[in-house]
């Protein structure tokens, strides 16, 4: 496996790799990773669909990419997807995934057109007072010096970072200020996080930086993340006849492991109940799907709480993923990840608009009515004085291709389940569906008196509570994670947000999809590259862009310097007078 930049290979056809027809491929799980891996395999792998198998323990494929509709209980969409232009292995891909919805077209192409009619964009990006403009106005209102402690973290050797907390490189210069609240609520970081995994997306984003106030750096789906991603993904593979196996869960894989190869020899499974073996020869591939973002999670009702489950379930994908740990040093370390659910959770819920009582107070706010198919909100809006530390979006609707024309899905997370909430005095993870949207009304400014009802009567809220949600965030070392393919690695690989790939940031679409692509052209050596992570880090023009950017445009030559700093300056730019260093650094506005 290699990578590759340019339009030279994104359109070349691989030949069919050496032995395919010999082979045969067994996934664990069906989420985003797993379902991509399983495209390469049939798209450029060329290994017959009916030779794939996908292992799945529940009734559906999609993983954490969800959105569902529960009889008696409502509409469910445990989290959102927030997409990038330059997301290389997703747009590699759904240029040849058929839309569902528009015959002729890809998936791409969908996605394409719509953002390009309907670009996103926020107009009101925090709230304060009960529903009032915070009024952050596009800034990152960040001091001189915490913009140095970013630089500082931007600069430092990501061996240094290992096992470090953004706490450690920041304080208040930079937890303080706007800049903060964006990356914290869009992204999900808590101060306690990853320090390598914020720089990681630092540089990841780095050409996004001006877009972060306003969200025009971002993209969405027409639909659902499950309707719009996964099923046209699953009909794909069903045209190539690739066999889905629902109701069978993975409890382990067991390897025959030397210093030198390493070999899945066994897959053991629980099919109804019952447990079975899968014995694997060589020319078995096995793509595992280890750890899980949405293990443990719960769903509540209206009128009930979503239980905090925090117990490693036995056969769940951390207890698998330990059992695996256990036979190799290089299958990673999993209570890295999953040894504090405190440090680790959040909670999210759908709300369902049921009557028109609740549209004049998001439209005060979001400044657009949410029924005319369009962008609505443009990305989260942050309840800034929220002790919960809410936010909610409202995406183009429908959501549901099925969902009534005249009711509205809004989605609401907060980060600190377990404080008490600034109306309903409950920490949100004790609270029902109908509590917390009360809460949610209260922030957007609904009448006190009216609150409770249109809670009851108004909208219909079901609350998810998901402790491991944020463990792929945790301060981690290299090799906690497994290497996509394991070095001396034979027939297996890892897959998802636990696999270790270089340069790309976790939580993201993209990242999934890129260690099924990785897995893939591995194992089967194919012959085409696989598009290498945007380079924007290594491009000056984006690095001088976000650097006046992040300081809300004021130049970093006025900065505060001290005498013999501004003399250095100035001798520096005498240098650079009549070059076309000079005239980029103009044009950038740096000087």
């Amino acid at each position: 496996m290699y990578y590759s930049s340019g339009n030279y290979e994104a359109f070349a056809r691989p030949k069919k790799p050496e032995g395919v027809d010999n082979k045969s491929a067994y996934i664990v799980g069906s989420g985003l990773a797993a379902l991509t891996a399983a495209c390469y395999l049939v798209r450029d792998g060329q290994m017959k669909g009916e030779r794939v198998h996908i292992l799945e323990k529940g009734p559906t494929a999609g993983g954490a990419c969800d959105g569902w509709k529960f009889e008696n209980i409502g509409y469910v969409m445990r989290g959102g997807r927030e997409m990038d232009n330059h997301f290389e292995v997703m747009w590699d891909l759904f240029h040849s995934i058929p839309s569902i919805e528009t015959e002729g077209v890809s998936v791409l192409d969908e996605y394409y057109w719509l953002n390009k009619a309907d670009p996103n964009y926020s107009l009101c990006r925090a709230t304060v007072n009960r529903g009032e403009d915070a009024h952050t106005d596009g800034k990152f209102d960040i001091s001189d010096k915490g913009a140095m402690e970013i630089m500082k973290l931007f600069f430092t050797p990501n061996e240094e970072l290992q096992d470090k907390r953004i706490s450690d490189f920041f304080d208040d210069e930079v937890f303080g200020s706007n800049f903060w609240l964006y990356w914290r609520t869009m992204f999900a970081f808590e101060n306690w996080h990853s320090a390598l995994e914020m720089k990681l997306y630092i540089q990841r984003y780095i050409h996004h930086i001006g877009g972060l106030p306003d969200f025009t750096a971002l993209r969405f789906t027409k639909y659902n993340q499950y309707e719009s991603m996964i099923l046209p993904m699953v009909k794909y593979l069903e045209g190539f006849g690739v066999q889905f196996h629902f109701g069978v869960q993975v409890t382990n894989v067991e390897f025959d492991c030397t210093a030198e190869r390493k070999v899945a020899k066994r897959i053991d499974v629980l099919r109804d109940g019952k447990s079975e073996a899968i014995d694997l020869t060589e020319n078995d591939l096995v793509f595992i799907t280890n750890g899980g973002c949405v293990e443990n999670s719960s769903m509540g009702s209206q009128n009930t709480p979503a239980p905090y489950n925090t117990e490693i379930k036995e056969g769940g994908g951390w207890d698998m993923w330990r059992k695996i740990a256990a036979q190799d040093p290089s299958f990673g370390h999993p209570d890295k990840f999953c040894y504090d659910p405190e440090q680790t959770n959040w909670m999210s819920a759908t709300v369902e608009t049921l009557d028109q009582r609740i549209i004049p107070y998001i439209k005060n706010i979001c400044k657009r009515d949410p029924f005319t198919g369009k962008v609505v909100t443009g990305g989260i809006v942050t309840v800034k004085d929220s002790s919960w530390l809410m936010s909610w979006t409202i995406n183009r609707q429908p959501q549901f291709r099925q969902q009534p024309k005249d009711h509205c899905l809004v989605w609401v997370y907060a980060l600190f389940t377990d404080k008490p909430g600034d109306y309903v005095k409950k920490p949100m993870r004790e609270c029902t569906g109908k509590e917390i949207c009360m809460e949610w009304l209260y922030h957007i400014g609904v009448p006190e008196s009216e609150i409770e009802d249109m809670a009851a009567n108004s909208a219909n809220t079901v609350p998810v509570m998901m402790p491991y949600i944020d463990a792929f965030f945790m301060p981690r070392a290299y090799g906690d994670r497994p290497k996509v393919v394991p070095d001396g690695a034979v027939n297996f690989a890892f897959l998802g947000q636990f696999a270790e790939t270089p340069r790309d940031t976790i939580f993201t679409t993209e990242y999934s999809m890129r260690t099924g692509m990785e897995a893939v052209y591995t194992l089967l050596n194919v012959d085409r590259g696989v598009p290498e992570v945007w380079g924007s880090v290594y491009d000056v023009r984006d690095l001088l862009d976000a650097t006046v950017k992040l300081r809300d445009g004021k130049k970093p030559i006025d900065m505060e310097l001290n005498l013999v700093e501004k003399m250095v300056l100035k001798k520096a730019l005498s240098k650079i007078h009549g070059t076309d260093i000079e005239k980029l650094l103009k044009e950038y506005q740096v000087i």
